[in-house]
């Protein structure tokens, strides 16, 4: 930084305990400035954008091959400090947000810049950091100088899914059935229903699924359950997949002969990554899959889709069958490594997370930024011409040199 400017920093102003925001959310913050001599600044803003983007490369050498791909969901831009010559004219990809503009010249001592976005009312992916690809919202400000370094500080926000009350779908009850006649190695047949709750679950939340087994072959079995998380990296028609165990145990056995109803917990880390349905290159699944272990055989399962939710979208539980199942006590979390490479899952096999609609173009949101109050001074402050105070001990979230 140069040694004319002392203090450089961003802050924004959390709006709830999570420090999260989603579609419609205002944003508001303020650039604090500290210089020690007059300086003339060519261009000052800030902006805030939301992206996408996957990169991976493949085999080594002279067939080394590199897949990468990029989705811009907006980028909104206020300006406190622009040269007269571009200012009225429009910026590519990029939408102009009206605000408080100053002149080029900054005096002596320390200044205070507010600003304020709106983030667009359409449907976006919610922040994410995988192997090959991320989604991310970042806020950053940036200073620039005649023949002087370009000072830039930026920050990136949480942003989670907007619950609009559309997504009734989670709160069913999925059931399935698989009957397995036994022919080699033994004999009779075996059968096994499986309910669970609901399909949506957040954060932490506890899966409950009910088994229902008859098993009336000549075979002992065991009682399998998993949870499988998918990511896939998707550039152009170039697909990078890998999966991993949340959950992988195996149960009790279940006699010749006899039959047995039982209840299956499973909890959620808190920390698990939500579903991402609503990115065209970046996509994380979940399948849960319940089965019967028989040695020397083709294991029967039911396999279920499962959504999983940000922590504030719970879905109230399915009351579940009468009595007369056993539970199990929760299982501790299995992680186990991604493989090099693996094919994606069939389409079609995951609902879709959104009810299809018509979403508004991010340039959209231009205008509907009022501009904030501009009145208040603090003493020993030198605010820009009419730029607000900076409360030290209002609650923010800020990134400084």
């Amino acid at each position: 930084m140069s040694r004319s400017i002392k203090e450089f920093s961003l802050h924004y102003d959390p709006i709830n305990e999570s420090n999260t925001f989603t579609t419609g959310d205002i944003v508001e913050g303020r650039v604090v400035l500290e210089v020690t001599k007059e300086i003339k600044v060519d261009s000052f803003f800030v902006k805030l954008r939301g992206d996408a983007n996957v990169r991976w490369t493949e085999g080594s050498g002279d067939d080394k091959t590199t897949y990468s791909d990029h989705e811009r969901y907006f980028k909104l831009k206020q300006y406190f400090i622009q040269k007269s010559s571009k200012r009225g004219k429009r910026e590519k990809n990029a939408t102009l947000v009206e605000g408080e503009t100053y002149g080029p010249v900054i005096r002596p001592g320390s200044h205070v810049f507010p600003f304020r976005f709106q983030l667009p009312q359409q449907n976006m992916p919610p922040s994410f950091e995988g192997n090959h690809g991320w989604v991310k919202y970042v806020l950053m400000v940036k200073l620039s100088r005649r023949w002087k370094p370009t000072s830039t500080k930026y920050t990136e926000l949480t942003f989670v899914l907007r619950n609009d009350g559309s997504n009734d779908h989670f709160l069913q009850p999925q059931s399935g059935t698989q009957d397995k006649k036994m022919k080699l190695f033994g004999s009779g047949k075996m059968s096994m229903t499986v309910t669970s709750e609901k399909t949506g679950y957040m954060q932490g939340e506890t899966i409950r699924v009910f088994v229902d087994i008859d098993n009336s072959s000549s075979r002992d079995v065991r009682l399998k359950y998993s949870l499988k998380q998918q990511q896939m990296f998707i550039a152009g028609r170039s697909i990078n997949a890998g999966f991993k165990h949340i959950i992988k145990e195996t149960r009790d056995r279940i006699p010749s002969g006899e039959k047995s109803k039982c209840i299956v917990d499973m909890m959620l880390p808190r920390d698990l990554t939500v579903t991402i349905e609503n990115c065209r290159i970046i996509k994380v699944q979940y399948q849960l899959k319940i089965s019967l272990d028989v040695s020397f055989a083709l294991n029967p399962a039911v396999i279920f889709p499962v959504v999983i939710l940000p922590t504030d979208q719970q879905c109230p539980p399915w009351q579940g069958p009468p009595g007369g199942f056993q539970s199990y006590l929760p299982p501790q979390p299995s992680l186990m490594p991604y493989p090099g490479e693996l094919p994606p899952t069939t389409s079609g096999l995951y609902p879709s997370l959104y009810t299809p609609s018509v979403l508004p173009h991010p340039g959209a949101a231009a205008g509907v930024y009022p501009n904030p109050n501009l009145n208040a001074v603090q003493s020993g402050f030198h605010p820009a011409p009419f730029a607000p105070v900076y409360d030290p001990n209002q609650s923010i979230v800020s990134f400084t040199s």
